[in-house]
């Protein structure tokens, strides 16, 4: 579970625009380009290397 605080601080590296949370897939999601971040013990991976997408 990702706190909604952060999620509300949270934004896309890439495009800096929002992103929500995926908790079935432990990912989060770039709400303008749809780029997938992974969620590693909790913890946002906000990485470009690391997206899917």
């Amino acid at each position: 579970m990702i706190d909604q605080k952060l999620l509300e601080i949270l934004a896309c590296p890439v495009d800096k625009q929002p992103v929500e949370y995926d908790e079935a897939n432990q990912r989060i999601i770039c709400t303008q380009c749809g780029r997938k971040y992974p969620v590693r013990d909790g913890i946002p991976v906000m990485l470009e290397s690391e997206a899917e997408k």
